[in-house]
C-alpha cells in the first residue's frame, strides 16, 4: 500500500536543483517569493455564479470532493444543499495559485500555514488580497525526515546537507526541526528541489548524491528509501543502505497544518459564503471519517462501503492512476491525514497562547519565511473569527464545538529504547544533591518542553533524572581497597586500579563496569558500602525526575498552556549514564547532575483516537 502527502508543485521552481546555504539572513543570491513569482497584477475578484476553488494532492482534500460531489458541485451534495456552486481546480503549483488569487480568478488559497507564510509578504502588499484564514482541514501524519546512517537524532543535523522542495510543505517542517534542535538555517545546507516527489524530488536527489545527509519526503518515498517507518534500508530493492526515519509527522503530528484562506475584500462581502464552505467541509469530514472507519472495520456496513469505494474511485480519477494505481493507495492517502473537524478548528483558532494554534503557527511561518529568504519581514494573516456554534448549526454537525484532546495510551517507558527511539534531547543541570526546581531559573526550559510536547502529539517525553557518580566512585575505591577487592598503583592524579579476583584492570570512567563490580562484590563491613551509595543515587535521580516533571506540568497550568500530562514519563537513571564518567572537578560533575528530556518515537497505534479529538 502507498499513501502520499504532496503538493507536487511541478512548475514551482522549474529547473532548480542547485545547492543553497540558508543563513539566518538570506544569502545575497537567494530569490524571494516575490522574485520567483514575477509579474502578478492584482485585480478584483471576478463576478461569477461559480466560484473557482483550488485543491491539492492530499488526503484532506478528499473531504472537499465529498462535500462538492465531484469537481463540479452536485445538486445532492453537501455544498449544493447549501446553495454553493463551486468548480474545484488543481492547485499543486503554489506560485500559480497565488497568481490566480491576486488576479481575482479565485478568492481562495489552499496550502499549509508555512506556504502561506512564505507568500504573505506579497499578499499583504494590497489590502484587498490580505489572506483571511477561515478553515483548518488536517494535521499531517505522512511526511518524513529520512537520514543516512550517521545521523541518530535531530541534534546531529548541524553542518549537514538536506534536500527538500522549494515552497512545499516541508519548508515549515524543517524550520520546526531546527527549532527543536536549537539550530538555525545557517547551521545546515539546503538542496532545493522543484518537486516534492518523483525524478526531481528530494528522494531521488538523496539517492543520487551521497553527500546529501538527509531529505524530507512523502510516505511512498520514505518506504522506498528505508523499507518502512521503523525499518533501516539494506541497499536491497529500492532502499538506500543505512537510510532511516529520523523524524516524522507520525510523531511530530502538529507541525504541518493544512488550511483554506480567502481574500479579505471577498470575505468582507461574502462572509456567509465562507461560513457555508467551512460548515460543508466539516460535515463532509464527519462523513468521510465514518466511511473510512467503516472500511477499516472487520464488520463493514455494505452501503457505507459502496459510498466509500465510489469516493476512492473519484479521487483516483482526479489525481490519476499513475500516482494512485489502486484504491488502497487513495485510502492510505486519507489515513495520512488527521481530520480535526469542528473541535479542532475551535481549538486552533481560539487558543491564542498555544504554539500549535493559529497565532503560534502564523508567527512561526512568518519568522521562517524571513530566515529562509522568502520574505524581508514577517507578514500577517487574519483570523476569520468564525462563530463555531453557528458553524455547528449550519452544517448540522454531530461533534461538539469543544472536545478533550486525545491522550497517549499507557506507554511503559521500559518498553522503549531511549537511544534508538530518541528523536532529540536537551538537558538542564541541578545543584549538588538537589531536587528543588526553580521555576524562574528554568522558565526557558519549561517553555521549550511545553512547546515541543504540543508539536509532538504522538511522542513520549522521557524526563530522566541523572546523578553525578563522584561520591559513588570515592566510596567504591575506599571500600574496595579495604575489602581487598581493589588494588591501587601510581601517584595521586594518575592512579590505576586492579580487580584482584578477576585479575584485570578497571577504568573508573567505565561506569557500566564499575556498577557491575559494585552489584556483584561483597562490601559488608566497609565504612561506606557503595551499594548503599548507588541506591541513594537512584532515589535522588527518581525524585529529581519526578520533581521536574511535576514542575513542568504546573508551569503549563499556571500559564494556561496546552499540555498532555500522559506524554511526560519520569525515570530515574541514577549514576548509570554520566556525561563524564570520572569527573576531575566540579565543572565536570555539574554536567552529570541533570535532568534530560528525550523525545521518543511511539507507535501511532498507541494513540487512542486520531481524528477530531487529536488536537
Amino acid at each position: 500500500m502507498k499513501w502520499i502527502r504532496s503538493t507536487l508543485a511541478a512548475a514551482t521552481v522549474a529547473g532548480l536543483l542547485t545547492l543553497l546555504a540558508l543563513p539566518a539572513a538570506p544569502a545575497a543570491d537567494a530569490k524571494s517569493f516575490a522574485e520567483d513569482l514575477g509579474a502578478a497584477p492584482v485585480g478584483d475578484v471576478q463576478k461569477t455564479d461559480v466560484l473557482q476553488v483550488p485543491f491539492i494532492f492530499w488526503g484532506g482534500d478528499v473531504a472537499t470532493f465529498l462535500a462538492n460531489g465531484g469537481l463540479e458541485t452536485g445538486k445532492d451534495s453537501t455544498f449544493g444543499g447549501m446553495g454553493l456552486k463551486l468548480k474545484l481546480t488543481k492547485g499543486d503549483d503554489f506560485l500559480g495559485q497565488v497568481k490566480d488569487y491576486l488576479a481575482g480568478k479565485t478568492p481562495f488559497l489552499r496550502g499549509t500555514m508555512s506556504q502561506l507564510g512564505q507568500a504573505a509578504e506579497v499578499l499583504d502588499k494590497d489590502p484587498r488580497t490580505q489572506p483571511v484564514v477561515f478553515l483548518q482541514l488536517t494535521w499531517s501524519m505522512g511526511d518524513h525526515l529520512v537520514a543516512r546512517e550517521g545521523l541518530k537524532t535531530l541534534n546531529d543535523l548541524k553542518g549537514k546537507k538536506i534536500a527538500l522542495q522549494q515552497y512545499g510543505p516541508h519548508v515549515g517542517f524543517l524550520d520546526d526541526e531546527l527549532q527543536s534542535a536549537g539550530l538555525k538555517w545557517s547551521d545546515v545546507t539546503v538542496v532545493w528541489t522543484p518537486d516534492v516527489t518523483g525524478p526531481k524530488g528530494p528522494a531521488e536527489a538523496f539517492r543520487a548524491d551521497k553527500t546529501i545527509d538527509a531529505c524530507f519526503v512523502v510516505t511512498p518515498d520514505m518506504a522506498d528509501l528505508t523499507g518502512g517507518l521503523k525499518a533501516v534500508g539494506t541497499g536491497a530493492d529500492k532502499t538506500v543502505k543505512g537510510a532511516h526515519v529520523l523524524d516524522s509527522t507520525q510523531y511530530k503530528n502538529h507541525s504541518i497544518v493544512d488550511v483554506y484562506a480567502c481574500r479579505k475584500d471577498w470575505f468582507d462581502k461574502n462572509r456567509e459564503t465562507a461560513e457555508k464552505f467551512a460548515a460543508g467541509y466539516l460535515k463532509a469530514c464527519e462523513d468521510l471519517v465514518d466511511l473510512k472507519d467503516n472500511h477499516d472495520s472487520k464488520t463493514r456496513d455494505a452501503d457505507k462501503e459502496k459510498k466509500y469505494s465510489a469516493l476512492l474511485k473519484l479521487s483516483q480519477d482526479v489525481w490519476g492512476k499513475d500516482v494512485l494505481p489502486g484504491l488502497d493507495d487513495v485510502h492510505g492517502l486519507i489515513k495520512d491525514a488527521t481530520f480535526v473537524g469542528l473541535p479542532g478548528n475551535y481549538k486552533f483558532f481560539t487558543d491564542k497562547e498555544d504554539v500549535i494554534g493559529f497565532q503560534g503557527r502564523m508567527k512561526a511561518a512568518g519568522a521562517m519565511a524571513v530566515n529562509v529568504g522568502s520574505a524581508k519581514a514577517p507578514a500577517t494573516m487574519l483570523d476569520a473569527g468564525l462563530d463555531f456554534d453557528k458553524i455547528k448549526t449550519l452544517g448540522s454537525l454531530k461533534l461538539a464545538v469543544k472536545a478533550e484532546a486525545a491522550e497517549l495510551g499507557n506507554v511503559d517507558l521500559s518498553t522503549l529504547d531511549v537511544d534508538k527511539d530518541a528523536i532529540f534531547s536537551f538537558t538542564v543541570e541541578f545543584d549538588v544533591d538537589s531536587t528543588k526546581v526553580d521555576t524562574q531559573k528554568y522558565a526557558k526550559e519549561f517553555q521549550k518542553a511545553v512547546d515541543e510536547a504540543s508539536k509532538y502529539g504522538h511522542a513520549v517525553f522521557a524526563v530522566r533524572g541523572h546523578v553525578d557518580p563522584t561520591k559513588t566512585l570515592v566510596d567504591f575505591v575506599k571500600a574496595g581497597m579495604a575489602k581487598g577487592i581493589l588494588q591501587r598503583t601510581g601517584e595521586a592524579g594518575n592512579y590505576k586500579y586492579f580487580l584482584v579476583k578477576e585479575g584485570k584492570a578497571i577504568d573508573l570512567a567505565d561506569t557500566k563496569d564499575v556498577l557491575r563490580v559494585i552489584n556483584s562484590a561483597d562490601f559488608s563491613g566497609a565504612d561506606q558500602d557503595p551499594k548503599a551509595t548507588v541506591a541513594a543515587a537512584q532515589t535522588l535521580s527518581d525524585d529529581r525526575a519526578k520533581a521536574f516533571r511535576e514542575a513542568v506540568i504546573q508551569f503549563a497550568k499556571a500559564k494556561n498552556l496546552r499540555l498532555d500530562e500522559s506524554q511526560f514519563k519520569s525515570q530515574g537513571v541514577g549514576i548509570a549514564e554520566p556525561i563524564i564518567g570520572k569527573p576531575k572537578n566540579d565543572e565536570d560533575a555539574s554536567k552529570n547532575r541533570r535532568v534530560e528530556f528525550r523525545i521518543l518515537k511511539v507507535s501511532p497505534e498507541v494513540v487512542k483516537k486520531k481524528d477530531f479529538t487529536d488536537i
